[in-house]
């Protein structure tokens, strides 16, 4: 894991964040799907950490995978950590900021090519950036 470069007080991230970027970045959760209005996103951009601004997804990888998240077939290069989660009676790999550590969602082998690879990340823990 990348040593992480922003660390905060819980209290400083329920300050920061609201209610469900807190329960998703912070506690692990999930959003509802197809809530998010980053899933419709098309415009060329980046998408960012809403937790601390890092730069995570590029906007020519995200693809419409029909899961009602936001999913992308790879993340810039350093930008995420992986880790195992065993929660809900399943095993799978839980994607991570690598700058504060904030949960993003789930990175699964179905994906397109050229890397198989569904990055399924919730729509509450990215800000997208339009290209000017």
């Amino acid at each position: 894991m990348t040593d992480k470069t922003v660390e905060k007080s819980e209290t400083e991230w329920q300050k920061e964040l609201d209610p469900l970027q807190y329960h998703v970045l912070r506690k692990h959760g999930t959003e509802r799907a197809f809530t998010s209005p980053l899933n419709d996103e098309k415009r060329p951009g980046t998408f960012r950490c809403a937790g601390c601004g890092e730069p995570l997804f590029d906007s020519k990888t995200k693809y419409e995978s029909g899961s009602g998240w936001p999913s992308f077939w790879a993340p810039m290069e350093g930008a995420v950590d992986t880790s195992t989660d065993r929660s809900h009676f399943m095993t799978r790999v839980e994607v991570h900021c690598a700058k504060c550590g904030g949960h993003l969602g789930h990175v699964f082998p179905d994906g397109p090519q050229p890397t198989g690879e569904r990055y399924c990340m919730n729509g509450a823990a990215l800000k997208f950036d339009e290209k000017k």
